[in-house]
């Protein structure tokens, strides 16, 4: 990201840059709080609550004036619940403290979705998705380093992932852009209902790849999530 925005562009928007770096403090906790949920076991119920963390964006822009169609309102609607219920699995906690895992998502929800609205707001009105990009980058990575000092986290990742790893920082870096990029040219309350489906994406590509199978609240939730997603691209 730096080497595209300073070797290439040659600067950095500094209103853009101070709102992604708002939002990359927001993606760090959330991703910290959200990994950390998930490891206390109790996924059937972290993974729905953290999918409701687009209400956050949602709801600010609409607050800022923002007013969406009424079918676009209902395709909302429709993708919320349908990426609720298709991260919902049918297997339960077997151990872990439940209490902390909910509150742990509750935190990644909000955190998260504060990283969707500012990484969106810095990126329209005259903003620079690039630069909001960088700063988001510097915060998240900030916070992630903090964080891993504090609890004095081994950082060292084993060759043999180390392409994965690649693999997954660069596909996150690229749905950050393009949902930037996105933000510039929507309203944001549309995108960011939109750039949170990726649990349904998730279970699919596990459905075809890994050969899970889904249950049939999951197949409802696939279902509702893109009669909403049609719903609003017809807004």
């Amino acid at each position: 990201m730096l080497v595209v925005a300073i070797g290439v562009r040659g600067d950095l928007d500094g209103r853009s840059f101070l709102l992604g770096l708002i939002a990359g403090v927001g993606g760090g906790v959330g991703l910290a709080s959200f990994y950390r949920a998930l490891s206390l076991g109790t996924m059937s119920i972290v993974s729905p609550l953290v999918a409701c963390g687009a209400v956050v964006p949602f709801g600010i822009s609409i607050a800022r004036g923002e007013r969406p169609g009424a079918l676009a309102l209902a395709g909302c609607a429709a993708a919320l619940a349908g990426a609720v219920l298709a991260s919902v699995e049918e297997r339960r906690a077997s151990s872990g403290d439940r209490a902390r895992a909910v509150a742990l998502a509750v935190v990644a929800a909000g955190a998260l979705g504060l990283f969707v609205y500012f990484l969106g707001l810095g990126s329209r009105g005259g903003g620079d998705a690039l630069s909001a990009l960088v700063g988001a980058r510097v915060g998240s990575l900030a916070v992630l380093l903090t964080l891993s000092g504090v609890l004095r986290a081994d950082l060292r990742i084993p060759r043999r992932l180390l392409v994965a790893v690649a693999a997954v920082g660069i596909a996150d870096v690229s749905a950050n852009a393009l949902f930037a990029f996105a933000s510039g040219h929507g309203l944001l309350a549309l995108v960011s209902v939109l750039g949170s489906l990726y649990p349904v994406v998730t279970v699919l590509l596990a459905h075809v790849l890994l050969g899970e199978r889904l249950t049939r609240t999951q197949q409802l939730g696939v279902a509702v999530a893109l009669a909403g997603v049609a719903a609003i691209s017809a807004s």
